[in-house]
Parts: structure tokens; sequence; C-alpha cells
């Protein structure tokens, strides 16, 4: 299955999240370029990184940001595994990825929360967690960076 159809499995109630989590990891996705970095927005104290499943949806969303349709714009293919793993924590502040975001029926956030990026910029993990975690030496083991 491929990850728009995880992601409109989960929209309808009838995926696994963390199957549709594992399929993000594992594929690449379109993340548009502008002013010399990747394209984000800020949304409810979250900043977002924009990525799409294929050209087609990145097409549908520079259209709905007022593109002509002929207008060319830069991107690059990006692991699901680098964004969460690499791109987020590198924002230095709470940051998440925003799939597919002009579909209203076929869009997904991945929130920096706890099993989707790594916990030392999870939101939902509080600093006493984390210092306990480190000090038992059971902390986060994901490789940082996979997909390199």
């Amino acid at each position: 299955m491929e990850l728009a159809e995880h992601i409109a499995a989960v929209r309808a109630g009838a995926g696994d999240p963390a199957a549709m989590v594992g399929e993000f990891r594992r594929t690449a996705v379109l993340v548009p370029v502008a002013d010399g970095g990747f394209m984000t927005a800020e949304y409810g104290g979250i900043r977002w990184i924009y990525a799409f499943t294929d050209e087609s949806a990145l097409a549908r969303f520079a259209t709905a940001r007022g593109s002509d349709p002929g207008q060319e714009w830069e991107y690059a293919a990006v692991l699901g595994a680098r964004l969460l793993d690499v791109m987020v924590p590198e924002m230095g502040r709470p940051a998440g990825v925003a799939v597919d975001v002009a579909d209203e029926d076929g869009s997904m956030m991945f929130p920096p929360v706890r099993g989707i990026v790594p916990d030392e910029v999870a939101v939902d993990v509080d600093d006493d967690e984390n210092e306990n975690e480190g000090r038992n030496g059971a902390g986060n083991e994901r490789a940082q960076g996979a997909g390199q």
C-alpha cells in the first residue's frame, strides 16, 4: 500500500496509524523549496514543513496558492524519515510535516509527538521524563538521519 492509500485508510477510520507513519518514513516525498530552504508555514504554534506525495498534489497546492498553471516550482525529493529525524530537530522549535495540504480529503499532519519525531523534540514528552530515560540508559535509540 502506498502512502496516499495509507492516509486515505486512516482518514476513513479503517487504517493503521503506525503503519501509515512507517510508510511515510520509507517514502520519498516532494518538498517545495523557497528562498534557499524548504517551504514551511506556522499553524497552531507549530512550524509545518510542506510535503507532497506526487507532482499532481504539489501542483494542486501551487494552484491553491495562486500560481499560474504553467509556473514551475522547485522541489526536492526527501525521505520522510529524513524530514522527521533530521529536519524537524534542526528547526529548533516544535515542528512537524504537513502532507498534501491542498487535498481536503487526502491531507495528513505528522505532528511533533512521540512515535513520529525523535523524543528529544516531541512536545508530548516532558523534561523530567527525558532526564529519567537518559539516566536509565533507555533513551530514544532511533537512528538520526535515516535514509541519508
